[in-house]
């Protein structure tokens, strides 16, 4: 598995940790960096300091384009690898568009139910549409 790949698995599962234990996700970023079992690389704490950081806008535009979906409705992986993937996406010009997208499927795919990468990759391909007209 490539190098942000794995990043990107491990900032989930520091988002997913957080929100399951109900503890701000930068303590339990702390926390597991800290730890280091398995360690948190620099992408997947940028990533989940990002999240972090855009948390409000990201979850409006998600609970705005998701379509017979609210937030708090979601399965809480399918919600935090869209926080990824919407991060990535909007704020991280680095990353490919198709990268971004392909990449949250692939989490979806692997960790969540059988309609959810095609959930994530609708929602992530809407946010993608949409993109000039929002003001970030």
């Amino acid at each position: 598995m490539p190098a942000r790949s794995k990043a990107r698995k491990r900032a989930l599962d520091v988002l997913f940790e957080a929100e399951v234990r109900g503890e701000p996700v930068l303590d339990v970023l702390a926390e597991r960096t800290a730890a280091a079992d398995p360690p948190v690389s620099e992408y997947a704490a940028l990533l989940v300091r990002g999240v972090q950081e855009h948390a409000a806008q990201i979850d409006e535009l998600l609970a705005a384009y998701s379509e017979g979906w609210a937030l708090e409705r979601m399965p809480a992986v399918d919600r935090n690898v869209l926080r990824i993937g919407a991060y990535e996406l909007l704020w991280r010009d680095q990353v490919p568009d198709a990268v971004a997208i392909s990449e949250a499927v692939a989490l979806a795919s692997e960790l969540s139910t059988d309609d959810s990468a095609g959930f994530v990759n609708g929602l992530l391909g809407r946010l993608l549409q949409v993109r000039p007209t929002l003001s970030l």
